[in-house]
């Protein structure tokens, strides 16, 4: 179902062709949202300086050819050239009308493409942290909103899962046995089973020795000492998933795909590019040198695939993961939801594989590094306990519930202690997402519970609580809430008459060009700043507009399809970046 700025955007382009000449009718006429109407076309100011022409007699010609009768209401020509389409009322009506039908709420399929998202990446053996939040949330969200638009998308969680520490927590987890408790750590505090097996490499030299046996005997393939790496694994997942599971995202044992997955192609990558020249050895070491990329003194900075002592590192891995995701998961995107302190291994990453011919030079197939920033505290720092270590992320997760709760319990008394329990799970987890959904993924952002919490602003809790308003009006009405009864639910027409139905009419038609935005720009901020606006918008609708008690029952009727078209607008967009909607509050 197209979008208004999208008709107009057809509409203006033919009338491009008819007044200008065909060569013009593909111009970009600039529709964009105005203050003087619903949009303006800016095209003329541009057209008029590759004419030679006065822009106002531009935008005049522009006009005189413009078929828009049946959309817009008035069309006026101001300024220097600026032509203000104002959509007629009726149009916006049957528009709104069409969306109660429309399962996917005006968002377009979008051609299919492939798209492997690298996301969330923790460690085997060590407690996922704060730092762990914002590219698992992220990678969810944008996951779940390229699924909607018709994606094929392949998780990807790049664990690490290989590497010389696993010698000592091998030999530590032989030393404690498989089924002890020491072991079992691993499925709920890991820190406490690495840490124990640092000591003791530190410490006892003769540990130290066969931690060091242990790692070459599990890079030499050996069986027994890969049993013993997979039991670190496999404790480490089901930790990982308990994380997976309170933060409520979509990750699975499916989507495992960490180092040790491309150790087979370490050093077939390494060959390939020495032998085409890309690399070269430089201090005994197997070098990638690339143009553009020099440190001080103009001197090149080396990728390095492969050390001096014959060991591969991150370079060599990513290298290997990057080409498998081209040639064996047929990539269209691939997409590395990553710190952004990554941003120059991943540019050196990607040019080596342009250089090397795994990327076509056509740009079909397109890497993507999709910078996170930090999460800092109050004091504008990295967010650490007060004894500098990063603080856990279940343990920040377990207080957004608890305060929750608190609120809830403050406030519904008379609820039963399970049914606080759920709302204080999705407020709290849902706050603590949506924080950091609302600010743009490669910025920072100061973590506060308070504001992350309020009913009020931009928040999550605020279009949690703005959901389950709208249900409870249905539930008054003796009505299902839509998004629990379907499209079906309310089927009668939208008739508009105050401006403030007008307004949220408009905001709802501008869901799916948000969705598709999110799609193409990859930033889920764009959807909350909606999601925001949308919820503004029906405040101010319920103020002025009583649905329930309407002046005669078409006016309900239609008042309660902009009020159900709202509750499943909100459901469905909080749904795409991970929050769920409590079902009252």
């Amino acid at each position: 179902m197209p979008d208004p700025q999208s008709v107009l955007t057809h509409r203006v382009q033919a009338a491009l062709g008819a007044a200008l000449g065909t060569e013009y009718s593909d111009a970009d006429p600039v529709i964009r949202p105005s203050q003087f109407a619903d949009f303006q076309a800016n095209a003329a100011l541009a057209l008029a300086k590759k004419l030679g022409r006065n822009p106002r007699e531009v935008a005049t010609d522009i006009v005189a050819a413009l078929d828009v009768a049946d959309i817009c209401q008035e069309v006026e020509i101001s300024g220097p050239g600026f032509v203000n389409l104002t959509l007629s009322d009726d149009w916006i009506a049957a528009e709104t009308t069409r969306l109660l039908d429309d399962p996917g709420l005006g968002v377009l399929p979008q051609e299919a493409q492939r798209i492997p998202i690298d996301y969330s990446a923790p460690n085997v053996a060590k407690e996922m942290h704060v730092g762990h939040l914002r590219t698992t949330v992220v990678g969810d969200a944008l996951a779940r909103t390229l699924e909607f638009l018709g994606h094929h998308v392949i998780r990807q969680n790049h664990v690490g899962d290989w590497g010389t520490p696993f010698g000592m927590l091998i030999e530590h987890l032989l030393d404690v046995g498989a089924d002890s408790a020491q072991a079992h750590q691993l499925e709920s505090d890991p820190n406490a089973f690495y840490q124990a097996a640092r000591a003791k490499f530190d410490a006892d030299e003769d540990f130290a020795g066969r931690a060091r046996e242990r790692v070459v005997a599990m890079q030499g393939g050996d069986p027994d000492t890969l049993h013993y790496w997979r039991t670190l694994v496999d404790l480490s997942t089901t930790y990982f998933n308990k994380v997976y599971r309170k933060l409520d995202v979509t990750l699975t044992n499916e989507d495992l795909a960490g180092e040790s997955t491309y150790n087979d192609r370490l050093a077939g990558v390494c060959a390939e590019l020495e032998n085409s020249g890309i690399a070269e050895i430089s201090d005994g070491a197997l070098c990638v040198f690339l143009e553009g990329h020099t440190g001080r003194e103009g001197r090149p900075v080396p990728l390095i695939i492969r050390k001096s002592d014959g060991g591969y590192g991150y370079a060599t891995t990513d290298l290997a993961t990057l080409k498998y995701r081209i040639e064996q998961l047929a990539a269209d995107r691939i997409l590395y939801v990553v710190g952004a302190a990554q941003s120059l291994h991943l540019r050196m990453v990607f040019d080596t594989a342009r250089a090397a011919g795994w990327l076509p030079p056509d740009d079909s197939v397109e890497p993507i590094h999709v910078q996170i920033g930090n999460v800092l505290g109050s004091d504008g720092k990295i967010l650490r306990t007060r004894s500098g270590e990063p603080i856990r992320l279940m343990t920040l997760l377990d207080e957004a519930i608890e305060r929750a709760g608190k609120v809830v319990a403050e406030t519904r008394p008379e609820l039963d202690e399970d049914t606080r329990a759920e709302i204080a799970r999705d407020v709290g987890i849902g706050a603590v997402k949506y924080a950091d959904l609302a600010v743009s993924h490669d910025s920072e952002y100061v973590f506060d519970f308070d504001r992350m919490l309020a009913l009020n602003g931009n928040t999550g809790p605020y279009l949690q609580y703005a959901v389950a308003r709208i249900r409870s009006i249905f539930r008054k009405g003796g009505f299902t809430p839509p998004s629990q009864a379907g499209t079906d639910a309310i089927a009668a027409p939208v008739a508009l008459g105050a401006a403030s139905e007008r307004a949220l009419a408009l905001a709802l038609l501008e869901f799916g060009p948000t969705v598709a935005e999110v799609g193409s720009t990859l930033q889920p901020h764009r959807l909350c700043s909606y999601l925001f606006g949308l919820a503004q918008a029906f405040t101010t609708f319920y103020e002025e507009c009583p649905v329930l008690r309407a002046e005669d029952a078409a006016q309900r009727d239609s008042r309660l399809a902009l009020t159900a078209l709202t509750e499943r607008v909100l459901v469905q967009g909080l749904a795409l970046l991970g929050v769920r909607a409590p079902a009252q509050m």
